[in-house]
Protein backbone atom coordinates (compact mmCIF):
# COMPACT_ATOMS: atom_id res chain seq x y z
CA UNK A 1 0.00 0.00 0.00
CA UNK A 2 0.99 3.40 -0.81
CA UNK A 3 0.79 6.31 1.78
CA UNK A 4 -0.95 9.75 0.60
CA UNK A 5 0.87 12.59 2.37
CA UNK A 6 -1.14 12.55 5.28
CA UNK A 7 0.52 9.37 6.16
CA UNK A 8 -2.81 7.29 5.50
CA UNK A 9 -2.62 4.41 3.62
CA UNK A 10 -4.54 4.21 0.03
CA UNK A 11 -5.94 1.09 -1.18
CA UNK A 12 -4.41 0.21 -4.80
CA UNK A 13 -6.43 2.34 -7.67
CA UNK A 14 -7.44 5.01 -5.32
CA UNK A 15 -5.46 7.53 -6.67
CA UNK A 16 -7.66 7.20 -9.61
CA UNK A 17 -10.50 8.61 -7.35
CA UNK A 18 -11.43 11.78 -5.82
CA UNK A 19 -14.05 11.77 -3.02
CA UNK A 20 -15.39 15.28 -4.39
CA UNK A 21 -14.64 15.07 -7.45
CA UNK A 22 -15.29 11.29 -8.43
CA UNK A 23 -13.09 9.33 -10.86
CA UNK A 24 -9.94 10.59 -12.63
CA UNK A 25 -9.85 10.04 -16.16
CA UNK A 26 -7.75 12.90 -18.31
CA UNK A 27 -9.12 14.15 -21.05
CA UNK A 28 -6.43 13.13 -23.30
CA UNK A 29 -7.51 9.47 -22.67
CA UNK A 30 -10.77 9.94 -23.51
CA UNK A 31 -9.75 11.48 -26.72
CA UNK A 32 -6.56 9.05 -27.51
CA UNK A 33 -4.59 11.98 -27.63
CA UNK A 34 -6.64 14.06 -30.31
CA UNK A 35 -7.17 17.23 -29.47
CA UNK A 36 -9.00 17.85 -32.91
CA UNK A 37 -12.72 15.93 -34.18
CA UNK A 38 -11.73 13.11 -37.05
CA UNK A 39 -9.62 13.61 -40.45
CA UNK A 40 -12.22 15.91 -42.01
CA UNK A 41 -11.12 18.79 -39.08
CA UNK A 42 -15.08 19.25 -38.77
CA UNK A 43 -15.19 22.14 -36.03
CA UNK A 44 -18.20 22.19 -33.85
CA UNK A 45 -20.14 25.47 -32.70
CA UNK A 46 -21.38 25.50 -29.68
CA UNK A 47 -24.59 26.00 -30.67
CA UNK A 48 -24.57 23.24 -33.75
CA UNK A 49 -27.69 20.49 -32.80
CA UNK A 50 -26.53 17.23 -32.69
CA UNK A 51 -29.51 14.12 -33.66
CA UNK A 52 -29.03 10.20 -33.79
CA UNK A 53 -29.08 9.19 -37.41
CA UNK A 54 -31.94 6.59 -38.14
CA UNK A 55 -29.90 4.88 -40.79
CA UNK A 56 -26.94 4.66 -38.53
CA UNK A 57 -25.60 1.30 -38.21
CA UNK A 58 -26.68 -0.75 -35.18
CA UNK A 59 -23.79 -0.58 -32.27
CA UNK A 60 -22.68 -3.59 -30.70
CA UNK A 61 -20.12 -4.14 -28.02
CA UNK A 62 -17.68 -5.58 -30.45
CA UNK A 63 -17.84 -1.67 -31.67
CA UNK A 64 -14.72 0.66 -30.72
CA UNK A 65 -16.35 3.32 -29.45
CA UNK A 66 -16.19 3.85 -26.02
CA UNK A 67 -18.35 4.43 -22.99
CA UNK A 68 -18.25 8.48 -23.88
CA UNK A 69 -19.80 7.88 -26.75
CA UNK A 70 -22.07 5.78 -25.94
CA UNK A 71 -23.51 8.31 -23.30
CA UNK A 72 -23.52 11.06 -26.17
CA UNK A 73 -25.65 8.27 -28.31
CA UNK A 74 -28.02 8.07 -25.34
CA UNK A 75 -28.58 11.73 -24.99
CA UNK A 76 -29.03 12.33 -28.73
CA UNK A 77 -31.32 9.71 -28.67
CA UNK A 78 -33.95 11.50 -26.39
CA UNK A 79 -34.09 14.13 -28.65
CA UNK A 80 -32.26 16.31 -31.06
CA UNK A 81 -29.36 18.43 -28.94
CA UNK A 82 -26.73 21.31 -29.14
CA UNK A 83 -23.02 20.64 -28.53
CA UNK A 84 -23.37 22.65 -25.25
CA UNK A 85 -25.99 20.92 -24.21
CA UNK A 86 -24.10 17.38 -24.86
CA UNK A 87 -21.39 18.35 -23.02
CA UNK A 88 -23.52 19.52 -19.96
CA UNK A 89 -25.42 16.16 -20.31
CA UNK A 90 -22.52 13.86 -20.18
CA UNK A 91 -20.66 16.27 -17.58
CA UNK A 92 -17.60 16.15 -20.13
CA UNK A 93 -15.45 19.73 -21.33
CA UNK A 94 -16.00 20.55 -24.02
CA UNK A 95 -13.42 19.99 -26.18
CA UNK A 96 -13.69 16.30 -25.60
CA UNK A 97 -16.76 16.29 -26.65
CA UNK A 98 -16.13 17.75 -29.99
CA UNK A 99 -13.40 15.36 -30.45
CA UNK A 100 -16.33 12.37 -29.77
CA UNK A 101 -18.39 13.50 -31.65
CA UNK A 102 -15.84 13.79 -34.58
CA UNK A 103 -15.69 9.95 -34.53
CA UNK A 104 -19.43 9.78 -34.07
CA UNK A 105 -20.04 11.39 -37.61
CA UNK A 106 -17.30 9.56 -39.21
CA UNK A 107 -19.03 6.69 -38.08
CA UNK A 108 -22.56 7.67 -39.56
CA UNK A 109 -23.72 7.73 -35.97
CA UNK A 110 -24.95 11.19 -35.72
CA UNK A 111 -25.59 14.12 -38.03
CA UNK A 112 -24.85 17.32 -37.44
CA UNK A 113 -26.71 20.95 -38.55
CA UNK A 114 -24.87 23.92 -38.09
CA UNK A 115 -25.85 27.19 -37.27
CA UNK A 116 -26.61 29.93 -39.89
CA UNK A 117 -23.63 32.47 -40.76
CA UNK A 118 -24.15 35.91 -39.20
CA UNK A 119 -24.18 36.58 -42.85
CA UNK A 120 -27.29 34.77 -44.15
CA UNK A 121 -29.38 35.85 -40.92
CA UNK A 122 -31.83 38.74 -41.77
CA UNK A 123 -30.84 42.19 -40.83
CA UNK A 124 -31.94 43.67 -37.18
CA UNK A 125 -33.43 46.74 -38.69
CA UNK A 126 -35.85 44.63 -40.83
CA UNK A 127 -36.92 42.73 -38.04
CA UNK A 128 -37.72 45.55 -35.68
CA UNK A 129 -39.73 46.78 -38.54
CA UNK A 130 -41.64 43.77 -38.85
CA UNK A 131 -42.37 43.61 -35.46
CA UNK A 132 -43.31 47.33 -35.50
CA UNK A 133 -45.93 46.83 -38.14
CA UNK A 134 -47.24 43.89 -36.43
CA UNK A 135 -47.50 45.80 -33.24
CA UNK A 136 -49.64 48.72 -35.85
CA UNK A 137 -52.72 45.99 -36.54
Amino acid sequence: MVEDPSGVPEQPGSQWYDNEAGPLVRPYAMTGGRTRPGPRGVRFDLIALVTLDDSAPRLDDSTALGPEHRTLIELCRAETQSVAELAAGAELPVGVVRVLLGDLLETGCVRVSRPVPPAQLPDEKILREVIDGLRAL
